[in-house]
């Protein structure tokens, strides 16, 4: 069954397939930092950020010698930033040991540091025509669909299960056009949300859940564990026009980002007034901003926050945090989306 689909999706994808920054662009550098940057992130979001990645950064020598600092800046956004800093150990890595090419060779490909089956399988298929699969969701969510298969995709036997299925039909000649088909038709045809368009489907005729009126029943996956659910307070301290910010320890939940001066806990204006006193400074004006939230993938903060202007400073006085100008704060300091919606007011002009 599976045999059947090759040619007529193939065929599809080449007529229909979106115009994308990075797409036919035989650059297996360019194929890399898409696909790192697509993991848990919509396509009309990464646009922008590919281009202005590859504009600072455009081939693996600039990504492995970028201060950390601008590489952080340059992902800020994107969230999960491990994702970057594994992809310039493994830039190192590839200047050191292939001469700043990324190797054509799956197996050498997935020995590098943040590049799994699924990326080292694009890099491999799209850049240098290598006949193996890339199965990210899109690609389980489309052969569970067509071989009907209720196995639990979160699972990695199904995953390696499929890999291996794919790569027996694997054309040789077209590897990548192949492998972007499928993902193709799961973001746009085969969809995870909402109902999915399979009259618009090239491959309808061939698949089972179609055909029995199962489509959205599958894929089967089991359900992800409850969100640790955590209470925090924001605080927008600020000097003039400068706030405060702060380095978050190396390791950890958004690890050496700057972040705005945060407490555990949902607290008071009373309890924020004393907590600010403790750190040397004087306090001339509070006002309470409104809740937010913040969802990461096994945590969620639900925050509270306040806007604090000081008397002017004469010194740091040892203060853990630096008073940052809002124009060097969005040049030079990468402040997560989890604090978006205070970063806000750290930007306007003090006193508006």
């Amino acid at each position: 069954m599976l045999n059947e689909i090759v040619q007529p999706l193939t065929d599809w994808y080449r007529q229909n397939k979106r115009i994308l920054p990075w797409r036919d662009q035989n650059n297996a550098y360019y194929t890399w930092v898409s696909e790192i940057m697509l993991q848990q992130t919509r396509v009309e979001a990464v646009k922008p950020y590919f281009q202005r990645f590859i504009g600072e950064l455009p081939d693996v020598q600039a990504l492995a010698e970028c201060p950390e600092e601008k590489l952080m800046k340059l992902w800020e956004g994107l969230g999960y930033y491990n994702r970057v800093r594994n992809m310039q150990t493994a830039a190192r890595t590839v200047v050191c040991e292939y001469e700043g090419v990324l190797p054509a060779s799956y197996e050498e490909l997935l020995s590098l540091k943040g590049i799994g089956n699924y990326t080292a399988g694009a890099i491999a298929s799209i850049a240098y025509q290598i006949p193996v699969p890339a199965v990210d969701g899109n690609v389980l969510r489309v052969i569970s669909r067509i071989t009907e298969d209720r196995q639990d995709i979160m699972k990695q036997s199904v995953r390696r299960q499929i890999e291996e299925n794919l790569l027996g039909i694997m054309p040789e000649e077209t590897p990548g056009d192949f492998n972007q088909a499928l993902m193709e038709l799961g973001a746009v045809v085969c969809v995870p949300n909402g109902p999915a368009r399979c009259e618009a489907c090239p491959v309808s005729e061939y698949c089972l859940a179609y055909r029995h009126g199962t489509v959205e029943e599958l894929p089967v996956k089991a359900p992800k564990k409850e969100r640790i659910l955590q209470n925090r307070t924001v605080l927008v301290i600020q000097d003039g026009e400068k706030t405060a910010i702060q380095k978050r320890p190396e390791k950890g939940l958004l690890a050496g980002l700057y972040e705005l001066p945060n407490l555990l806990g949902h607290l008071t204006r009373e309890e924020v007034l004393d907590k600010v006193k403790n750190m040397q400074l004087e306090p001339l004006y509070i006002e309470k901003l409104p809740d937010a939230k913040h969802i990461f993938s096994h945590i969620e903060w639900r925050m509270t926050g306040y806007l604090i202007r000081v008397a002017a400073l004469d010194t740091d006085r040892g203060l853990p945090f630096i008073f940052a100008e809002k124009k060097q704060s969005e040049k030079q300091y990468a402040i997560p989306s989890a604090f978006r919606a205070y970063v806000k007011y750290m930007k306007e002009e003090s006193g508006k």
